[in-house]
């Protein structure tokens, strides 16, 4: 079993690539210990000191570190625990919580945008071990949900506005802005 660790942009955020999918949906967040609570993977993950939150996606585990921990004390006990859960079988996550969010009564634009999103822009943010979910488009305003590497990224401002609000205003005259809402 081989896990790679991959350095995103957000200096505060390791993303660790293993040869196994954890989970079929959308990305599951872990911002606390409630919050971890919900399935035993993340409750046992979140017991190690020093992680701020992470986010598991279709096959890694985006790390976010508390400010004052160092990567050298943090990397090898988060290796060790992957590398332990993966290679014991033992159940990442629940189905019942591998479920993503359906929205209802979106209008069309809405769901071209979301699509789009789906389509260019969440690929694209997986690769630097974060997501960006359409929460919502009203009055001319898309607004996300930014997770993983991307939620506290130096450079998340630059990839909504010069990135993301040009791709959906160049689709979409409809699209004035986009704005992060975490």
């Amino acid at each position: 079993m081989n896990i790679e660790t991959i350095v995103t942009p957000n200096p505060e955020t390791l993303k660790f690539m293993v040869s196994k999918d954890f989970i079929k949906q959308s990305g599951i967040e872990v911002n606390n210990e409630k919050e971890a609570k919900k399935f035993k993977f993340s409750s046992d993950f979140y017991k190690i000191k020093g992680i701020k939150s992470f986010f598991i996606g279709h096959d890694f585990v985006a790390v976010t570190k508390q400010k004052n921990i160092t990567w050298v004390s943090l990397k090898t006990k988060i290796l060790t625990f992957l590398l332990d859960y993966i290679t014991s079988n033992k159940i990442l996550v629940e189905e019942s919580l591998d479920k993503g969010k359906i929205k209802k009564g979106k209008d069309k634009v809405s769901i071209k945008i979301e699509k789009i999103i789906d389509e260019k822009v969440r690929p694209a943010v997986a690769q630097d071990g974060g997501d960006i979910i359409f929460e919502n488009f009203e009055k001319g305003v898309v607004y996300l949900k930014l997770k993983g590497a991307c939620a506290g990224c130096p450079s998340s401002t630059a990839t909504l506005k010069q990135g993301i609000e040009n791709l959906l205003m160049h689709y979409f005259p409809e699209v004035k802005e986009v704005r992060a809402i975490n």
